[in-house]
């Protein structure tokens, strides 16, 4: 990438047959999908494409397939977070050989209670920063358990060449991006933010650059960045206060479902099957994220049809 990454880089979704099997067509539909919506970028492989739930066969399948057939289209970040280094800096060369323009990793983390001391994590990540050339993105989220402090990530920032990126979703994440910005801002190419935009005016005000939110509407949400950039902050308040309730819907009802769910309704894909042991939402609330997403008359719901 000759410029950095900014505006919005939403996470696709995995789609599969209702037998449960990887639905590679709808894999397509899904990439073709988003890059109508406007996206400056691609995520795949992330917690909200059920990362947990694919088979490394899988995973290798869906890597290959999402790159050549965004061929260059929209840069395409891959996720390649796990417990072991060895495994990690392998899925790094991998996602760099195939294409990728960027990875995006998590600290090692098993369970709430696994994980290494704070060099550890330093050299895990620099394990990966000296096995590719290309940026990573170090995802800071609740879900690891793990604490990053604000001069842990400063270290990475300043010391490992390709770590350059951070999506910051934890709590009072517009503090901890001032924060990080503060130490090391010459060192960070693209603070982000996450948690599908659910504070990202707060965010923005913190000097975050862009948001890695689900894939269900970037179209409506992408604005907010770009008319808070360019200096046009009632644009990006008024394009908020629209999206908000949806946004809240996603982000505390719906979670990963709710994107499937709408690419579904619209002809994106053919099922919005998650995986078990995760369950399908109720009616009450796909009811509910339908008709927000139809009152904002999101371009998915319309996309396949």
């Amino acid at each position: 990438m000759k410029e950095a990454l900014a505006g919005i880089l939403p996470v696709a979704p995995t789609p599969f047959h209702e037998d449960g099997r990887v639905d590679e067509d709808g894999m397509r539909r899904v990439i073709d999908c988003m890059i109508d919506q406007g996206v400056d970028a691609i995520c795949i492989l992330a917690n909200y494409s059920e990362q947990f739930l694919l088979s490394d066969a899988e995973r290798a399948l869906l890597m290959r397939l999402s790159l050549e057939h965004a061929s260059g289209r929209v840069p395409v970040i891959v996720t390649i977070s796990h417990f072991s280094t060895d495994i990690v800096v392998a899925r790094a060369r991998d996602a760099e050989a195939m294409g990728a323009s960027m990875v995006m990793m998590m600290p090692p983390y098993h369970g709430s209670g696994l994980f290494p001391a704070p060099q550890g994590i330093f050299e895990h990540f620099q394990a990966v920063s000296d096995a590719i050339s290309i940026p990573i993105m170090v995802q800071d989220a609740p879900l690891s358990g793990v604490t990053l402090p604000v001069d842990l990530l400063a270290r990475l920032a300043r010391e490992l060449d390709n770590v350059s990126y951070f999506k910051i979703e934890c709590p009072f994440a517009a503090d901890k991006l001032a924060a990080l910005i503060e130490v090391a801002g010459d060192h960070i190419a693209g603070p982000f933010d996450g948690e599908e935009a659910v504070t990202l005016l707060a965010d923005l005000d913190a000097g975050a650059t862009g948001t890695m939110t689900s894939a269900m509407f970037p179209d409506k949400i992408r604005p907010i960045v770009t008319d808070y950039r360019a200096g046009d902050l009632d644009a990006a308040l008024a394009q908020w206060k629209l999206c908000l309730p949806l946004i809240n819907h996603e982000n505390r009802q719906c979670g990963l479902r709710a994107a499937k769910t709408v690419f579904m309704e619209g002809g994106v894909i053919g099922s919005d099957y998650v995986r078990h042991p995760l369950k399908p939402m109720s009616q009450r609330t796909r009811d509910r994220l339908l008709a927000l997403a139809r009152d904002l008359d999101v371009l998915a719901l319309n996309w396949g049809k």
